[in-house]
This record gives structure tokens, sequence and C-alpha cells, in this order.
């Protein structure tokens, strides 16, 4: 039976069809109108085969390639977007993953949210589920790694850079749109949805971790038809070829200063904390790990708590942080430095309680350094006098501390600095009237020259 071939209406204008398909966009419907408007009748279906045969609006199909790795060259790296139900809620979650170029072993986790933290924090624990990091990390042109740019201009973020540099690898992007280049990170994100997260709930994020780590265990030991052999065979050969991780591998932590506020807290990520009562006021370090918030005063660590999931507005406490709190109508308990005045004596301890009610426990603090700073009996001697008086003036109490001792604990001299010391009589301990002051002398009038030349020519006859 002869082929049958229909006439091809859009032939004749095909340098109409052309022009009217640029200067309409290549929108197609828009293209009949114009051609209806000029009494040519075409239909959209004739049209669009015309247009396919004229090769107006067609990309060229190229056949895909495949990148091929040698053992421990390149490992590829991407994140993506998932639902879940985590805690009796459906939620979204970031999945992020890690793929060997060479033997496809992967390394499959889910976060909160995705930053540099984060991201430091799984590739940490990929590196350590691989034992060990390729040379090259192929990742995206996100941000999180990027500090600028993309594809080969990229630049990786100095902290990223420092990461990778720690585990003996370097970052590169792929071009914008060249998708394929990290296509065998990309599958294992479809198995994860639809085998892993399919009919699967979690309790929390610990039971989330430890589940996806089991099931990357179960999917490296499985037979891949395309490679011909198991991931964790193809593994056991790259794992020479692999980078060897460090002898120490220092958890992430963010550091952040925070000062602890009138009812005991560090704010840290829209939740709070709790420190001890000792540092209220204070200004702690905030080291916050995957799992928990440790926080330091100085080099001492005062507080270690549960991290919670960022946004929460939950309060973390811990009850050896609350201080004890006195049952009305009974007494507070006593000041350290209450305890030592009262035992350095009865006029001391008295002229303690009454500076306590007066001045509170400032003033004494101020009292108990007085105390330690000046000998006792002058104190005690002063304390006396004070509450004779009912004085309580830390300042005056002090200036009469030190008037005692310049009265009973010093001798000063009276006597002129440059008299003999030994002429001053010993019972007098230094203390003697001033001399009186010596008649002063007749002054001579001065020699006449005449009479001194005669007196001396008289001398000279008699010689």
């Amino acid at each position: 039976m002869p082929e049958r071939k229909s006439a091809d209406k859009t032939e004749p204008h095909a340098e109409l069809v052309r022009e009217l398909y640029q200067r309409c966009e290549g929108n197609r419907v828009r293209v009949v109108e114009e051609l209806a408007a000029q009494k040519i009748a075409i239909p959209y279906s004739t049209l669009t085969a015309g247009l396919r045969r004229l090769g107006v609006g067609v990309r060229v199909k190229e056949p895909a390639g495949e990148y091929i790795f040698a053992a421990g060259v390149e490992m590829q790296h991407d994140t993506s977007p998932h639902h879940l139900e985590l805690g009796g809620r459906r939620r979204q979650v970031q999945t992020a993953s890690l793929v060997l170029g060479y033997s496809r072993m992967r390394f499959q986790q889910s976060y909160p949210t995705w930053n540099r933290f984060w991201c430091k924090v799984f590739l940490t624990d990929a590196l350590v589920f691989l034992q060990g990091a390729a040379g090259r990390c192929m990742v995206d042109n996100s941000s999180v790694v990027l500090a600028r740019g993309t594809g080969k201009n990229a630049t990786i973020a100095p902290e990223m850079e420092a990461f990778g540099q720690r585990f003996g690898f370097a970052f590169a992007a792929h071009e914008i749109g060249d998708a394929n280049r990290s296509g065998k990170v990309e599958r294992p994100f479809h198995d994860y949805e639809h085998n892993f997260l399919a009919g699967r709930t979690f309790t929390d994020w610990d039971d989330l971790h430890r589940k996806a780590r089991a099931w990357c265990e179960r999917q490296n030991g499985l037979f891949r038809k395309r490679l011909q052999a198991r991931p964790v065979e193809l593994w056991t050969a790259e794992r020479p070829a692999l980078r060897s991780l460090p002898v120490y591998i220092p958890e992430v932590y963010t550091l952040d200063e925070r000062i602890v506020d009138l009812e005991g807290y560090v704010a840290l990520h829209a939740n709070r904390y709790s420190a001890p009562a000792a540092c209220l006021g204070r200004r702690l370090e905030v080291r916050a790990y995957k799992d928990r918030v440790v926080l330091f005063d100085g080099k001492h660590q005062v507080a270690e708590h549960r991290r919670v999931e960022d946004g929460q507005a939950a309060r973390v406490s811990n009850p050896e942080h609350r201080a004890q709190r006195r049952k009305p109508g009974t007494q507070p308990p006593l000041l350290p430095e209450e305890i030592v005045l009262r035992g350095a004596g009865d006029s001391i301890a008295q002229l303690g309680a009454l500076v306590k009610s007066r001045h509170g426990a400032r003033g004494l603090r101020r009292l108990h350094r007085i105390y330690l700073d000046y000998p006792s009996e002058a104190l005690a001697k002063t304390a006396a006098t004070a509450l004779a008086f009912g004085l309580h003036d830390l300042d005056r109490i002090e200036r009469l501390v030190l008037r005692t001792l310049r009265s009973v604990y010093f001798r000063l001299p009276t006597f002129e600095p440059e008299h003999n010391l030994g002429t001053v009589p010993e019972s007098d301990h230094g203390r003697q009237s001033r001399p009186a002051a010596a008649q002063p002398q007749a002054t001579q009038a001065p020699a006449d020259p005449a009479r001194r030349d005669q007196e001396g020519d008289e001398g000279e006859g008699e010689l």
C-alpha cells in the first residue's frame, strides 16, 4: 500500500512563519492568529508539526554522558528538602547526602535547618562513617559552602575551606545548569524519599538519625546491577586511596557570649538555658554542640544542658542552679564575712551587726576588709568607740582605726633631723624643747685703708 503524504501547509509560508514566530516570542497561538489576520488559515496542530519540520523552536537533543572517577578522586555532596512525621507532627526537614564517586557508598541524614554549622556537623559524621575522604568534594552553588561566585569562578568560604583542609580535601562547584556533574548524589534522594521515609514515623531527632544510619548501611550492602557489585565491596577497594582521618577530630560547635539575665538564664537561638545563681549578671561563653550546650565562666565549665531545637522558645533548667528560697519568717543564712567578724570579739561582732543593719551585705564586706587590713586590737578599740557614739559610717570608722594606729603603734620624732640624736635623753623618747636661738654677735666695722698702711710702715720700722 503506497505511503500517504499530506500537503504541508506551512511550507509555502515558511519565511512568514519564521518571522511571526520571532515577533510573537515563540507563542504559537499568536502565530495562528496573525496568519488568520492575513487570510492564511493554518490549524494549530498543523502549525506545530510544520514548525518541527522547519526546525523552528526545537531544541536539539544531545546524548547524555557519564562521569567515571578513579578510587579516592571525588565525592559529591548535596541537600534536598523532604517532609516526614517527627514527634507526632508533619514537618519539613533538610536532608544532606554524601556519596563516593567510585564505590557509590552513601551517607544521608536530616536536620531541622541547613547552615554552615550543620554542614560541618554532617560532613564530620559522614567522613567518620566512610573512614576517609576523597580528594575533591563536588557541591552545587550553595552559599553555605561558597562565599561568592559560581562554578570555576567560585570562592569557597574561609571557614569551609579550613574545614576541608583539616580532612585533606578541597571543595569544588559545578557550573550552573550542569546538574549531571553531581548526578551520583541526586539519585539517592529519590530512594531516601520513596523508600526510607515512606511509612516511617520518628519520635525525635536521635531516632531519625539512628534509623537513617542503619538504612544507609543496608543500602550500601545491596547488589547494584549497574555497578555489577555491592558498594561496600567497591569501598573496600577504594578505602586505601581515601585521605586518612586526623588522629583527633574535634567536635563542631558555635561560640557565643551571653550575659546571664536576672532570672538566671542565657538566651541562645530563641531558647533559654539556666546558669548557676552565682553567675547572675556575668558574661559567659556559650558553646553550642549538635546535641548539647555548655556554659563556661572563663576557663571553668559552670553548666551543661541537652540542646533543644532552635526557635522553640523553650526553657531548659537545672534544679541545682536555682538558689534555695528561705521560708517566710526564717532568718537568712549568715554570710561568710559575718561569721568571721562574730569570732573576732564582742565589740567587732556588735559593730558588724550595726553596719549590716544600716548598710547591708556590701557594708559588712567592707568592714571585713578593714578587719583583714588592720590589727585586731586597733579595730576592737575603734569598735568600742563607734558603738558608744552609734557610729556606722565606714569611712569615719577607717579613719578612727588609722588614728589609733598612729598614736599607739608609731612614735613620731619631734626634734629637728639635723640635730645629733646621741644628745637626746632616752627618757624623753625624742621629745625635747627647741633650744633658744643664739644671740647675734656684734659686727666689726671695716678697717680704714690709710690707717692700715700707717700701721704697716711702723711695723717695718721696728723690724
